[in-house]
């Protein structure tokens, strides 16, 4: 496993890249913009968390990170962040699955024809297994220990458990099956416990961050932000900043393209485009303006009177009108200034047929 050692050389470095995730934050540039906005003991909200970005960079730099994300991948990823277990205990707990992971041969045998493809027969049962026993709900050992399934579950043969697949994408089983018979790949040999605990030593080998207590909540923050006021309700408790990054208008279904991921945390064997209002590809306009003043109006309230909001968007003209409009209804006696951001390398979107020329990302920024 290749890696940078100086781009790794701390604790925070190493932690903070937990879960592959499309379209997320540059750690660098949520970090930048907190420590512009903020100060030590402020809070940092963050409505559309992802992978949990903004508020593990605010919880390491002194902050309280608020944060709601409504994909499990993404709240799993954030959870083992903020909060990661003893290396000890994630260590046993992947033994134990291994132990047991004979009893799920079964299962895994029952599994559509595509897991078969992706994973040889003890990877498989183990994931089964991982699947059937780890709380990543509630218990710390058991989301760490998912949320480093999570990010070996799939990507280059020779990085992770599965066979050639990208990293933060699923393939459609169709489509991966034909791939991998063209080319005649098949799964990795490996031993799935080795192959974890060996990733698990990496992950603890310059500690664990040290964080102020922060959270992320699993769930729609159309519904959610309401009911979150007795942390950031008090003046001094609100935030002084919003940083977010909304879903772009058309671009990707989150939810479809986790499907593999989100199987191991008790979904589907198969990916669903349908997965309610809000789980989408966001290509309804009504809807998606919909979404974007239901969250910043809920947001608002839980904001002092002069926070500064920051919301990184897509520069495409749909999604940067539609969200610009909907921050001037929601902030009317605020100035609203506009920052471009140029894609300086290739972006994830280039390697799932988006081949057309970026325009770059814009920031809105209101003070």
């Amino acid at each position: 496993m290749r890696r940078d050692p100086g781009k790794y050389s701390t604790a925070v470095a190493r932690w903070a890249g937990v879960g592959p995730y499309y379209a997320m934050f540059p750690t660098t540039f949520a970090e930048k913009v907190i420590n512009t906005y903020t100060r030590r003991g402020d809070s940092v909200l963050d409505p559309f968390a992802g992978r949990g970005t903004s508020t593990f960079s605010a919880a390491v730099h002194g902050r309280i990170g608020i944060g709601v994300e409504i994909n499990r991948v993404g709240w799993v990823y954030s959870q083992a962040k903020l909060r990661p277990a003893g290396e000890d205990r994630v260590a046993e707990r992947f033994e134990q699955l291994w132990n047991l992971s004979h009893r799920y041969r079964g299962v895994a045998k029952d599994l559509p024809p595509f897991f078969r493809h992706c994973y040889q027969p003890n990877v498989l049962q183990f994931l089964v297994a991982a699947r059937s026993l780890l709380d990543w709900r509630t218990r710390r050992t058991d989301w760490t220990a998912m949320a480093l399934l999570l990010v070996s579950l799939h990507g280059k043969r020779d990085n992770s458990l599965s066979n050639q697949m990208r990293q933060t994408k699923s393939m459609s089983p169709a489509y991966a099956i034909k791939w991998w018979r063209e080319r005649q790949l098949l799964p990795p040999e490996l031993e799935p416990l080795e192959f974890m605990l060996k990733r698990l030593v990496w992950r603890y080998a310059k500690g664990v961050p040290k964080v102020l207590k922060s959270h992320v909540y699993l769930g729609d923050s159309t519904k959610i932000l309401s009911h979150i006021s007795r942390y950031l309700g008090s003046d001094h408790k609100r935030a002084r900043l919003l940083l977010t990054s909304p879903p772009y208008f058309g671009i990707t279904n989150y939810h479809y393209d986790q499907w593999l991921r989100l199987w191991l945390l008790g979904g589907l064997p198969t990916p669903r485009r349908i997965g309610g209002m809000y789980k989408g590809k966001f290509e309804n306009l009504h809807q998606y303006r919909s979404l974007l003043l239901s969250v910043f109006s809920s947001a608002k309230p839980l904001l002092t009177e002069n926070a500064v909001v920051y919301v990184r968007t897509d520069r495409r003209k749909l999604t940067l009108r539609i969200t610009a409009e909907v921050l001037r209804e929601v902030f009317p006696n605020r100035r609203l200034r506009y920052k471009y951001r140029p894609y300086t390398r290739p972006t994830q979107t280039n390697l799932f047929g988006h081949a057309e020329p970026k325009i770059g990302e814009m920031d809105l920024v209101i003070r």
